[in-house]
């Protein structure tokens, strides 16, 4: 599946219109009018990208996107801004929030689909190439082979796919819950706290046993990130 995308649109017409195109291009698409619950649905499960409309009940659009920047599992997360406001003012002020994006209504919902495409190949490198690399790790994708500042690493199944699922993501903090789901599958009848053992083996795997620095951060309360710095 290309991503979960998290639409903020009040003008239920629209919304559904771009759900509808989202979707059959394969984005898992959950959809509120409301910014408050923006928020909530953002932090309990963080998408891969959000579509936020500038004018809608509750807290606005540019409050919406300037909490979600200041929140660390949702810091990361690529935001498009949609607005009839389109003076140059307006375009600045969205982007300078943190909006990596700006569409103009009214607009293609073909060309809006398009844009969400780009933005996520722009955060989510394994959707445009066979490798992934990040903080001296590199993934080859064809091969399954992990190597870190140069140096083999050799990887489990689940401990590969739990690298990966962080090199498609640096930065972004993961709850447990949230991994089990991108990694394990929702379908996975498995404990939460199975992740931590496989965060442990991965640790120990591309930090080579504690020698070098570790490169996974554990953020009390919240989860895991992928952060080299």
């Amino acid at each position: 599946m290309p991503g979960t995308v998290l639409l903020v649109e009040d003008d239920a017409a629209l919304a559904e219109l771009v759900a509808f195109h989202l979707e059959r291009e394969g984005y898992a698409v959950e959809r509120t009018a409301d910014g408050d619950e923006a928020l909530v649905l953002a932090a309990e499960h963080a998408p891969d990208l959000v579509l936020l409309d500038w004018m809608i009940e509750g807290t606005s659009g540019i409050e919406v996107c300037r909490r979600l920047r200041r929140r660390d599992e949702t810091a990361n997360v690529p935001i498009i801004m949609l607005t009839a406001r389109g003076e140059e003012e307006d375009r600045v002020r969205g982007l300078a929030t943190g909006a990596d994006d700006y569409v103009t209504k009214p607009f293609s919902p073909r060309e809006l689909v398009a844009r969400v495409a780009a933005v996520l190949r722009r955060v989510r490198p394994a959707l445009a190439g066979g490798s992934l690399a990040y903080g001296g790790i590199e993934m080859d994708l064809a091969s399954h082979r992990v190597r870190r500042d140069g140096d083999g690493v050799a990887l489990g199944p689940t401990e590969f796919r739990l690298l990966r699922h962080f090199l498609e993501h640096p930065g972004r903090v993961f709850s447990r819950e949230r991994l089990l789901d991108s990694v394990w599958g929702r379908e996975a009848d498995i404990e939460p706290r199975t992740v931590d053992v496989h965060i442990r083996r991965l640790r120990k795997a591309i930090n080579d046993d504690g020698r070098l620095p570790d490169i996974i951060r554990t953020v009390r309360s919240a989860g895991y990130a992928l952060d080299a710095g």
